[in-house]
């Protein structure tokens, strides 16, 4: 018996320098687990199951299937909005993408870092009219910071890699990847790191010392300066910074819709939101300003109201690290390219040496700021329909759940509401839909959130019309164990258009009624659904079960919770300043235009 076993004749080991032959959907999934990617929501199709194949033995990667793409795409969106990272999507080719193109659109508006992977038809099939062939990458184009068509193997882990690359650098924003059916299922060696090629994208995160000397002048030098914050400070991670530097010069502070959180609410400092339905001191202290200190926002029509009227007498820094947006609507004195967080650091030692020489007095500016506090401060009306006040509900959420909760709005009254009334502390915690205004956001971005923070107290505060666009996601949550809590700020109407059927249009009510609330027959029964999805449903009529309510929904952590708040449907958004006019009209109340308008 030989005492050695006799070698099997059979092809040599690769040796450790040659790179693993991977199917491309093999490549695929390496790549974006080499990528650090850790969840992914999507939903499997013909054009996309190859990828699906690789997913399902993944161990580093949980997939969360959901009920619909734009699900998909939003829960992507809240993932990322809520922690900071990339969010991911996955659709087949066709419908299923298309289903993802709200998503991605509004992640385009919001500077959300997105990535949407999604099948596409055989390369060779491609302007065949396949079936379901559609030229996702066209149709993106407008609505992503690039579109990828991936139609070979070995071009996945640079087109991958390039493409987490640019969705999160920069100005943030999605980035689409379609990959043939015959690239996910012919094989290549797998070679990481793949050489990352990209002429032209080259942003500048640092600005020009020039230019951060002439702000820090031109601050020192104001008497009424204003930093207008927007979004691209949270998106910046310079929360810190900017606290730093407000606290430095002593200026007012307001942050816009979708800067809540990125400066303490509780911070005297802080005037709260600006634009059509912000405070009337954040409003008028932008109007009536010498300077705005243009943060990471872009001057959208929501906050300036009529262009040409707003802010008439303010020089403007403006700081943005998209040059594209610098200069677009109004005109910057001091433009500065470059990353919020790297510009507030370089700013604030430069500030502090044009200080020194002008002695900055901000005392009177103060003074009328807190003179219009006091005037106008934010409240509402109780209704006298004997119905809950929506306001007074989502406040006393944010009172009863707190800072460090999520809370993740759909479109309408209810997300001025919730942006009004909840105290947003730190960033992060504020998830909406801005730039555009998507109903359905709310519950699948609140999803998303939860599954990237687990350990937070995640809300999505609705509409009845927002919640009926995509509430099928609450199946998701319940079987994937993801207890986020839903409050249905239910006025049996689409509120919004209500509001301005009622301001604008004498009262007429046109196609507004929803009948899920007001009625004998609530179409559809909410609590009835809520029960059908598995989750825990309850109705709230009066005063005294509010609170109760949502301290069971805080409690109740084995399942997702619905609470149907039947509130009044005549309560209205205000302040507001109508569309079309300039910042100065701000109405406090209806028919109440403030004391310097009726002068």
């Amino acid at each position: 018996m030989p005492t050695e076993a006799t070698p099997v004749p059979g092809p040599s080991a690769p040796s450790r320098s040659e790179p693993p032959v991977l199917t491309g959907s093999g490549a695929i999934l390496a790549s974006l687990e080499k990528l650090g990617v850790t969840d992914v929501f999507g939903l499997p199709g013909g054009a996309i199951m190859p990828f699906y194949d690789e997913l399902m033995a993944s161990t580093a990667i949980r997939h969360i299937l959901v009920r619909h793409e734009q699900g998909a795409g939003h829960a992507a969106e809240g993932y990322a909005a809520a922690s900071g990272r990339l969010g991911v999507c996955i659709a087949t080719s066709g419908p299923g993408a298309t289903n993802l193109v709200t998503a991605i659109a509004d992640a385009y508006m919001d500077s959300v870092p997105l990535l949407a992977i999604t099948g596409q038809v055989f390369s060779t099939s491609m302007g065949t009219d396949a079936f379901q062939e559609v030229d996702i990458t066209g149709i993106t184009m407008p609505i992503t910071k690039h579109s990828f068509l991936v139609t070979k193997p070995e071009d996945v882990p640079g087109v991958l890699a390039a493409a987490v690359h640019i969705a999160t650098t920069g100005r943030p924003g999605p980035v689409l990847v379609d990959v043939t059916k015959d690239a996910q299922q012919k094989s290549a060696p797998f070679i990481w790191p793949p050489k990352i090629d990209l002429p032209g994208y080259r942003p500048v995160t640092k600005a020009h010392g020039k230019q951060i000397n002439a702000a820090a002048q031109l601050i020192a030098e104001s008497r009424r300066p204003v930093l207008y914050v927007g979004g691209g400070v949270i998106r910046a991670g310079a929360h810190a910074e900017l606290l730093r530097f407000a606290e430095e010069t002593g200026a007012p502070v307001v942050t816009t819709l979708m800067a809540r959180g990125a400066f303490p609410d509780s911070h005297q400092q802080n005037l709260g939101m600006p634009g059509m339905h912000g405070t009337v001191p954040s409003v008028l202290a932008l109007q009536e300003s010498d300077l705005l200190i243009a943060l990471g926002a872009r001057f959208d029509d929501r906050v300036t109201g009529k262009v040409s009227e707003f802010a008439p007498h303010a020089k403007v820094i403006h700081v943005d690290i998209d040059p594209a947006e610098i200069g677009k609507i109004r005109a910057a004195d001091v433009p500065i390219v470059g990353d919020a967080r790297e510009v507030l650091l370089d700013l604030l030692p430069a500030y502090r040496d044009a200080a020194k020489a002008v002695k900055p007095d901000f005392s009177d500016w103060w003074k009328r700021i807190e003179s219009l506090r006091t005037q106008y401060p934010l409240g509402y009306t109780l209704p006298d329909d004997g119905l809950l006040s929506p306001q007074w509900v989502i406040q006393k959420i944010g009172e009863l759940s707190g800072p460090e909760a999520v809370y993740a709005a759909g479109v309408g009254q209810h997300q001025m509401w919730a942006a009004q009334f909840i105290k947003y502390e730190r960033p992060g915690s504020w998830l909406n839909s801005g730039g555009a205004g998507t109903m359905g956001y709310a519950v699948p971005a609140a999803m998303g959130a939860k599954v990237a923070q687990p350990d937070r107290l995640v809300w999505a505060i609705d509409g009845d019309g927002c919640f009926q666009m995509t509430n099928q996601e609450l199946a998701t949550c319940t079987i994937n164990e993801i207890p986020i809590k839903v409050a249905v700020i239910n006025n049996s109407s689409l509120g919004m258009v209500r509001q301005w059927q009622t301001l604008f249009y004498d009262g007429r009510h046109s196609f507004t009624d929803l009948n899920t609330g007001h009625d004998t027959a609530m179409i559809p029964d909410f609590i009835k659904m809520a029960d059908a999805y598995g989750a825990l449903g309850i109705r709230v009529t009066k005063p005294e079960e509010v609170e109760p309510a949502i301290r069971l929904a805080m409690e109740t952590n084995d399942r997702p919770v619905v609470i149907d708040f039947i509130v009044s449907r005549d309560a209205m958004v205000w302040p507001m300043v109508p569309q079309g006019v300039g910042n100065s009209q701000v109405q406090y109340a209806r028919d109440h235009a403030p004391e310097w308008e009726r002068e």
